[in-house]
């Protein structure tokens, strides 16, 4: 590869001292964990490809280190951090498929690390090492997505659990939760008037727990799409060539043959407004908003109160043993069901998450009473 000379400027600041010793650290480390890797890979092609990352890896690691000796930097030759050889000891022992996912994680965050130094250094030497290696960078998440079976870029992260998902995951929390809390209240109180006060308490604290974290959770997603957006133009705007290449393969991925899809791609770059638009679409994957926090926020909330209002209900017109037995029904029922309910979305069975979340409402409950049992005995006993 074609070494490039950098300005022999030296930097004004320790700011700018530690960003560059910590990105040659990370290159460092890369270098080290992907020859680890292709020492043990036994297919011959995959070994090509991660030999040909780690000789890439090394010319970064002598690119930083060219900048740090001419821009009169003393520093030590780095050596692979401690996380590093964990990694790669477990990776001897155990397989490198995780720490090849991990890998793509790490090549992400540089491809934005580099993009922010390139726009925001002064250093004309380092401006311009950062944005190839940001390029380089993006080129390494392609082979790793090869290796991995990744096809979405993994600097961008829009995944969402969904309005259902987080009704369920609501009714669940509150079901669970007030559940031990009434299960610790029966083993030391039979009254029911306490049983039903410290109930309904527990329902409405949960419920506004819950509701302001939903509130606060689709506000942070939205957060996060501004800014995966923000990436996605800069990466429009600084690698042109590859953002074009990316959407001359989605094209063709919808069938369009290769020389169409090209021309379509570039006629499509020539407009950056258009292909962001364009790149929101089909590589984000983030479309039209249907909620909004607030929403999102009384919903969560209110799927919250439900369930823990379920081991609350029966003691508003029951009382003595009966209530107890017929709370307890309710809210394993319940947990059976909503762990069914779960199984939708972690592609577990459904009888299987059923009886989990049966398991861990009964254990709950377990632990709720015995804590119960225990203060009323020492704090409250004869």
């Amino acid at each position: 590869m074609e070494r490039h000379n950098t300005t022999p400027t030296t930097p004004t600041d320790s700011k700018t001292l530690k960003t560059w010793k910590h990105h040659l650290q990370d290159e460092v480390d890369a270098r080290f964990l992907y020859e680890v890797f292709t020492e043990l890979e036994p297919d011959a092609k995959r070994k090509k490809i991660l030999g040909g990352l780690a000789a890439v890896e090394d010319e970064h690691v002598t690119r930083w280190q060219q900048l740090l000796a001419v821009s009169n930097v003393k520093h030590k030759p780095p050596q692979p951090t401690v996380k590093a050889r964990l990694m790669a000891w477990c990776a001897r022992r155990f397989g490198g498929e995780f720490f090849l996912a991990q890998m793509l994680n790490a090549e992400a965050g540089e491809v934005k690390d580099y993009l922010t130094l390139h726009k925001n250094s002064t250093h004309s030497g380092a401006k311009e090492m950062a944005l190839d290696l940001a390029k380089e960078s993006a080129k390494h998440t392609e082979s790793l997505q090869e290796l991995t079976g990744t096809s979405e870029e993994p600097w961008h992260k829009t995944e969402s659990g969904g309005m259902v998902g987080n009704v369920v995951y609501g009714f669940n929390d509150g079901l669970t939760a007030n559940f031990g809390l009434v299960a610790g209240v029966i083993a030391a109180t039979q009254d029911t008037s306490i049983i039903l006060v410290t109930g309904i308490v527990g329902t409405v604290a949960d419920a506004l727990s819950m509701g302001a974290s939903g509130y606060l959770a689709a506000k942070s997603e939205l957060e996060v799409y501004e800014h995966e957006i923000k990436v996605e133009y800069d990466e429009i705007c600084f690698m042109p060539d590859l953002e074009e290449d990316e959407l001359a393969l989605i094209y063709e991925a919808r069938g369009i043959a290769p020389e169409p899809a090209r021309n379509l791609a570039r006629e499509i770059m020539q407009d950056p407004e258009r292909a962001l638009a364009e790149k929101i679409q089909s590589e984000l994957k983030i479309g039209e908003t249907y909620t909004t926090p607030f929403k999102e926020g009384w919903i969560t909330g209110l799927a919250t109160a439900i369930g823990a209002f379920i081991p609350v209900a029966p003691f508003l017109w029951l009382s003595g043993t009966l209530a107890v037995w017929l709370a307890f029904a309710l809210a394993m029922l319940s947990h059976f069901a909503v762990g069914g309910t779960r199984s939708l979305f972690t592609g577990r069975g459904l009888i299987r998450s059923g009886i989990d979340m049966f398991a861990v409402g009964l254990g709950v409950a377990g632990v709720g009473y015995i804590v119960g049992a225990l203060l009323e005995h020492f704090f409250f006993g004869n």
